[in-house]
């Protein structure tokens, strides 16, 4: 028999549908992923998060709301999903061999921020290397620090941090921003920030907190060390549906088109919340007031 509600991706959009499905007694089935409570799992504090005013660590508040999802009869599967069939319904999903059925399926997959690769990154992501300035700028107060893009978002961040560190420096493989006009001007004209042309960022230096970065100048090959204690990359994300293409429809990025002022999608019954449709604000808040909302249009949905 198929369930009634279906999610996958397991967030904070996913955990709020899950926890407002289950007590709308629609008994969701979860399927969380291997990459279980998606970005807040690798950010250590959150201090924006309402209702914690000490700051709470990413996987502690995601522990807290699977428990919660789980606690009103939330089932949930720790696998990722590796095909879905939204053509008819039941709708479908597969785990592997596993076949899941459900009369509507909430998406929320998220997405993952773009990483350069290099040595250092992963290790001290958390401890100075970031890819979200505003759930992490507020611990860079006076302190030299650096932004590697050259889009309007390499820009927002490099500004938005210009609040806290002494001093920004952005690093731009080319020798001019690909960022509108704008706010490119806006980065340059700014006394805190210095930005760097024509270079990479080779490797992420420290030990257990970053203590700087090695930078190659791609036109004379030259390398340079330089002393800082937070690398923030805004290279841009990308939204974790390749298991939907050609179901729903997406945009040119890649994340799924909801209408307006809802969380339906191109397909009835199918419903998405947080980054996997959010490429603006991006925030664990917005996420979850988005699986809020994609849970009640479920349940409305199944009503009608």
């Amino acid at each position: 028999m198929a369930e009634k509600v279906l999610i996958i991706g397991s967030g904070p959009a996913g955990l709020t549908a899950a926890i407002y499905a289950a007590r709308a007694d629609l008994e969701p089935v979860m399927i969380e992923g291997m990459e279980r409570g998606g970005q807040l799992m690798i950010t250590t504090e959150v201090e924006n998060y309402p209702g914690f005013p000490d700051g709470i660590m990413g996987p502690e508040l995601m522990d807290a709301m699977r428990r919660q999802a789980e606690r009103f009869g939330t089932r949930i599967v720790s696998s990722d999903a590796t095909r879905v069939d939204v053509s008819q319904r039941p709708f479908k999903a597969w785990v592997g061999d596993d076949l899941y059925e459900a009369d509507t399926m909430i998406i929320s997959t998220g997405a993952s921020a773009r990483w350069l690769g290099i040595p250092g990154e992963s290790r001290l992501r958390g401890y100075g290397v970031s890819a979200c300035a505003t759930c992490d700028g507020f611990f860079f107060r006076d302190r030299e620090i650096a932004v590697v893009g050259g889009g309007d978002s390499a820009m927002e961040e490099a500004l938005f941090l210009t609040k806290f560190a002494s001093k920004v420096t952005i690093i731009h493989r080319r020798d001019e921003f690909r960022a509108s006009k704008i706010m490119a001007q806006r980065v340059l004209d700014h006394p805190k920030i210095e930005v760097l042309w024509d270079s990479t960022v080779e490797e992420v230096l420290g030990d257990d907190l970053v203590t700087g970065i090695r930078v190659r100048n791609v036109r004379t090959g030259e390398t340079s060390e330089l002393a800082l204690e937070g690398f923030f990359l805004a290279i841009g994300h990308d939204p974790n549906t390749n298991i939907f293409q050609n179901q729903l429809e997406l945009d040119e990025s890649g994340y799924i088109v909801t209408e307006a002022g809802s969380t339906r999608t191109s397909v009835e019954g199918v419903f998405a919340a947080g980054d996997v449709v959010d490429h603006y604000y991006q925030q664990a808040i917005t996420a979850a007031g988005m699986g809020c909302q994609a849970a009640i249009d479920a349940e409305h949905w199944l009503e009608g």
